[in-house]
């Protein structure tokens, strides 16, 4: 019997980013045991992922942080670029409060850790499909003590203080995007966190915090560490 088209179940199509062989393995198998959600692809870096997600337009995008290439938080702020209403679950071995942060800054939608139980994963995806931002629950409690502020830059993920210490240094969006291998629109998203955050109304606000701040003091110490 055919089932009319309103009452057929929406099957959701998701990729998988990993550069383990043995965990897309072992998600694509979880996947196959939901009715809902279907593997549609994989890739084992976030460039490969980019060409990947073009081609298949995935409902949701599963993406580890620690691959080699460009990486995961990297490819995550290009793939921002490119398709901004995908969702987008980070699966990461990283815990630390202020990866997390990072992640969520660069576009992520949810963000879990692999010691996560099966239908956590499950739970996460449904989740961040109706528009919610999912956080590991066992997560929450760390990432609030580390909201703690003791300056006026800590609530800026490292990518913001790279475009902050850049704009500091008299850098055009252009020649920022140019620099990080961003898009300009992806600088300018940036900056207007970066204004947020700050509550500063004009470059020259920002820059005045961050100079008081010692930011682009820490930025030739390490400029002079590398050099030696």
């Amino acid at each position: 019997m055919n089932i009319p088209a309103s009452e057929a179940q929406t099957v959701v199509k998701v990729v998988i980013v990993d550069d383990h062989v043995i965990m897309r393995q072992g998600l694509r198998a979880l996947l196959e045991r939901e009715p809902d959600l279907e593997w549609v692809g994989e890739a084992g870096t976030a460039e490969e992922a980019l060409r990947v997600v073009d081609r298949l337009q995935p409902d949701v995008l599963i993406l580890d942080l620690g691959m080699p290439g460009i990486g995961g938080m990297a490819g995550l702020e290009r793939l921002r670029g490119r398709h901004q209403d995908l969702p987008v679950l980070v699966l990461s071995m990283e815990d630390r409060p202020e990866i997390v942060r990072d992640a969520f800054a660069a576009g992520a939608n949810g963000y879990l850790v692999k010691t996560a139980a099966d239908q956590e994963l499950v739970q996460a995806i449904r989740a961040i499909l109706t528009g919610a931002t999912y956080l590991q629950p066992s997560m929450g409690a760390t990432l609030a003590r580390a909201q703690r502020h003791v300056g006026p830059l800590d609530d800026l993920s490292e990518r913001e203080r790279q475009v902050l210490s850049m704009l500091a240094l008299g850098l055009t969006n252009q020649e920022i995007a140019a620099e990080l291998v961003v898009s300009p629109r992806t600088v300018e998203s940036h900056r207007a966190h970066i204004m947020t955050k700050l509550r500063a109304s004009t470059r020259a606000e920002m820059v005045r915090v961050a100079l008081q701040a010692g930011l682009l003091d820490s930025v030739r110490t390490e400029d002079a560490e590398t050099a030696g």
